[in-house]
């Protein structure tokens, strides 16, 4: 019998300790997936953060190194200028990329650096206890805002991609959702073509996914896919938001 499925050999025989129904265990496959069908596990370092993603060296069969807390595209920097020729990718959640590290992504990706960026929005602050977050959306509760963010006493969530896009050094940014296996298949998609415009020196690039925390948003697994469907989709339309090659 032919095998067409199998599981990434990138991808550790280890058991994620994610939460049911967490986003990242599909993300953690799919690097792996893309990684291994382009070659590029020789010359790939990835930068984990603090937050839910930083054990990612136990389940990725890369190099991996860890940033402190919002640091992730200033290391990112440093490995990628001394060693041009590696794949580097940086993995962070929004509490870790959106807050204290927006200003390392925003001169990062002002300075066009050829790296690229998985951006994991799930609204709030996931290992913490899910607290507000900079993408907390308007009306949504967390554990700091029990009567859902107000914006005159809160502010407006931060669209960061949005802000991204805009930078000349930004070559591609795309906004995914992890709601189906098609929805999944464009973030893989998305990944490769993002690693090809590193390699090719293009720029900055960073695909944002929406995923789900059913843990700190209250839901069940299937609940929280339909809830980034009708609720967080809205505020932030998956799509293209840049791609300087196709212009």
């Amino acid at each position: 019998m032919k095998k067409v499925f199998e599981r990434p050999r990138l991808l550790k025989p280890a058991t994620f300790h994610f939460c049911p129904g967490c986003g990242h265990n599909i993300l953690h496959r799919v690097i792996a997936e893309v990684m291994e069908e382009s070659d590029f596990r020789d010359r790939a370092i990835m930068i984990a953060p603090v937050g839910c993603a930083v054990l990612s060296y136990f389940y990725l069969d890369i190099d991996v190194t860890e940033a402190p807390h919002g640091r992730c595209t200033a290391v990112a920097t440093g490995i990628k200028r001394a060693i041009p020729n590696s794949l580097v990718l940086t993995y962070q959640g929004d509490g870790d990329l959106a807050s204290i590290g927006a200003g390392e992504t925003l001169h990062a990706a002002g300075r066009g650096e050829k790296v690229t960026t998985v951006y994991v929005n799930n609204t709030n602050y996931g290992m913490t206890g899910g607290q507000m977050a900079p993408t907390t959306m308007i009306n949504q509760p967390t554990t700091t805002c029990s009567a859902g963010r107000n914006p005159e006493k809160d502010g407006y969530p931060l669209d960061l991609s949005k802000i991204l896009s805009t930078l000349p050094g930004v070559c591609y940014v795309e906004r995914v959702a992890l709601t189906s296996p098609a929805n999944v298949m464009k973030f893989k998609k998305a990944l490769r073509k993002a690693f090809q415009y590193q390699t090719e020196g293009l720029g900055y690039s960073l695909i944002e996914v929406l995923s789900a925390c059913p843990t700190n948003w209250k839901l069940s697994p299937v609940d929280s896919l339909k809830w980034i469907e009708e609720v967080m989709a809205k505020a932030y339309p998956p799509g293209v938001l840049v791609d300087r090659k196709a212009e």
